[in-house]
């Protein structure tokens, strides 16, 4: 019997300390989406792919203006033109299609490749932000998503965005 008191005093003191220390801990909440909206980073970012992929848009927007062009000459003269040059004209404007979609697609592979390399830099930016905000003002425990609720009192999203530079 005395082994049993023992081991409830024991597991008594435990629960104590762990409530105690748990009453300590200060715990933060960032608000990821709110981050990646409002960061500066994600703005130049984005102003940055489109300076860099601007001139392929151009192309393609050529491209399809002279598809459209090549189709409407075919609509309007392809029954008066012999039937070699509309051949010519109709196997001239399927390879420029398919050029077209070629372009568009390479394009779009190589804008989601690209806004995916940018999107890990800002990251790293925010992963960084969150460990110096936590680190200078004491948090204990930083947590990101996953939460059902957070209380104003521990959102430190505002924060981070001021160590990202904005506000």
């Amino acid at each position: 019997m005395n082994k049993l008191l023992q081991y409830v005093l024991a597991g008594s003191l435990v629960v104590f300390s762990v409530g105690a220390s748990a009453a300590e801990l200060k715990v933060g909440y960032v608000q990821v989406d709110k981050i990646l909206q409002e960061a500066p980073q994600t703005i130049e970012s984005g102003k940055k792919l489109e300076r860099e992929f601007s001139p392929r848009s151009q192309e393609l927007d050529r491209m399809q203006k002279q598809i459209k062009d090549l189709q409407a000459s075919l609509d309007k003269d392809g029954l008066t033109m012999s039937e070699t040059d509309r051949r010519n004209k109709e196997r001239d404007l399927s390879n420029l299609n398919l050029e077209f979609q070629r372009k568009q697609r390479e394009l779009r592979e190589d804008v989601n490749l690209r806004k995916n390399e940018e999107l890990s830099v800002l990251q790293d930016r925010i992963n960084k932000a969150v460990t110096s905000v936590a680190e200078a003002e004491g948090y204990d425990l930083v947590v990101y998503s996953g939460v059902a609720y957070a209380s104003k009192k521990v959102d430190i999203t505002d924060k981070v965005l001021k160590s990202l530079g904005k506000k």
